[in-house]
């Protein structure tokens, strides 16, 4: 179930809040437990016991290391839900990858598995992770409640794309938070933008992506190819920045601060900035976790970069069971470390080029990071520096400009404070607010078309 479809918004949504708000306080952290594990096995009954031991583990690898002073006895539980939680993504994201690689090397015959990656693995695993090694760092004290830790866990909003929150953002307000109208109201704001920009922006500028595919990228002129590629920068963003402000506002509604997750990155200067803007998160997340425990950039010039590459190769590997993906990962390696040589302070220098320069790598990363397929990848890039003339793009570009524009002026922060000023107006900002809900109404009932690119991750 995603949050853009009629089932969720006028089904699940309003038996949600209404059981939510009607719950007395202290039984409001079991009902929202037990709507989350709704949500999480509506597409995917099948993986319901997977979610309970992870749970269950991270339960009490946390309240073992709680319980003895001893370091070693500490270090082993801190395993035992190291070696659970990776062993789970890997089985089910990674273990066909390593299989179909080894099967290539080695000639060797081994089984597919094919599984159905569960719901959210990706985002939940490092959640956990997070907080088991924060317990064991002492920065928090281990959750008691199994209850209350299973719905931090299993928590509806942020558990198939984030934001990747971590228990130190939310263990107050697990045990204490404070529902008003106020909150409410702005969550609801939020939730219907992030709808929004997913349903009529993203939805919208991915169709022409998705019939350069249709088409085969050996079939299109240099123009197209161009083209398709705008639209997927503007697709991608689009539509995870949208869910991303979709979880927050419904975390808003239930009480929750979740950490933001986008801030308008295409209005960055530099790859080095981008990657502050986008998916902030996961960002914080490998800083944390990987980049600063390998030593960061306290070891010298050569630990910086080895340290660098690691975390690339990792984020880019995170993402999906795939060489395209790693090629991503190292691809802003290389540029990260290139602006961090030399290139940074020409960058800051010249403010035209340094965004015309971020946005053709950003986008050129993005044609890395959609295609999987290398025959696929070749052809497009093949497409894309060929010089292949053609008409075709004219058809798409008159098809597309309105949602072209309407992508360019949304991606940045040019209209943020007029619509501030007039949605300070109730009047105003509920007929906004309920012409977007209506249109992505319309929309989704008549849909032929609504990918969640991340769901996949």
């Amino acid at each position: 179930m995603v949050f853009s479809s009629v089932l969720f918004l006028f089904a699940f949504l309003p038996v949600t809040f209404l059981i939510y708000y009607a719950a007395p306080y202290r039984w409001k952290n079991t009902a929202l437990f037990l709507l989350s594990l709704v949500f999480y096995s509506w597409g995917e009954a099948r993986y319901f016991p997977i979610m309970l031991s992870v749970i269950a583990v991270n339960y009490a690898s946390a309240r073992g290391m709680e319980r003895t002073a001893r370091r070693g006895t500490r270090a082993a539980f801190l395993w035992i839900a190291v070696l659970f939680n990776f062993g789970m993504l890997g089985f089910f994201k990674y273990a066909d990858f390593l299989s179909s690689n080894l099967n290539a090397l080695f000639s060797l015959d081994l089984p597919m598995l094919r599984l159905t990656l569960p719901l959210g693995i990706s985002f939940y695993t490092f959640q956990t992770m997070s907080y088991t090694i924060d317990v064991y760092r002492g920065d928090v004290p281990a959750e008691r409640n199994i209850i209350d830790f299973g719905a931090f866990v299993v928590l509806f909003p942020q558990l198939i794309a984030g934001p990747i929150v971590r228990y130190t953002d939310i263990c107050t307000q697990l045990h204490s938070r404070a529902l008003s109208l106020p909150e409410i109201e702005g969550g609801v704001r939020l939730f219907l933008l992030g709808l929004a920009s997913k349903v009529l922006i993203a939805n919208n500028i991915g169709s022409l992506w998705r019939d350069a595919e249709q088409i085969g990228f050996a079939n299109i002129s240099t123009p197209l190819a161009w083209l398709a590629l705008a639209a997927y920068t503007l697709q991608i963003y689009f539509d995870f920045s949208g869910y991303s402000l979709m979880a927050i506002g419904l975390g808003r509604m239930l009480g929750f601060r979740f950490p933001k997750n986008f801030d308008f990155p295409y209005e960055s200067r530099s790859v080095t900035e981008f990657w502050t803007r986008w998916h902030m998160t996961l960002g914080a997340w490998f800083r944390e976790y990987v980049y600063y425990p390998l030593g960061g950039n306290r070891c010298g010039r050569r630990r910086q970069i080895f340290n660098l590459l690691a975390v690339w190769a990792l984020t880019g590997l995170w993402h999906g069971a795939s060489w395209n993906f790693v090629i991503w990962g190292l691809y802003y390696f290389v540029l990260l470390m290139i602006e961090k040589m030399f290139l940074l302070d020409r960058l800051k220098k010249n403010c035209v080029f340094s965004h015309f320069y971020l946005l053709l790598i950003v986008s050129i990363g993005w044609g890395l990071f959609a295609i999987t397929d290398f025959g696929a990848l070749g052809a497009f890039f093949g497409r894309l520096f060929s010089m292949t003339g053609g008409t075709d793009w004219l058809y798409f570009l008159r098809n597309y400009a309105v949602t072209f524009a309407l992508g360019a002026l949304f991606s940045t922060q040019v209209l943020k404070k007029p619509f501030e000023r007039l949605t300070q107006n109730r009047a105003a900002a509920a007929v906004i607010y309920g012409a977007l809900l209506l249109v992505c109404t319309a929309y989704l009932v008549d849909a032929t078309y609504n990918p969640f690119l991340y769901f996949r991750f």
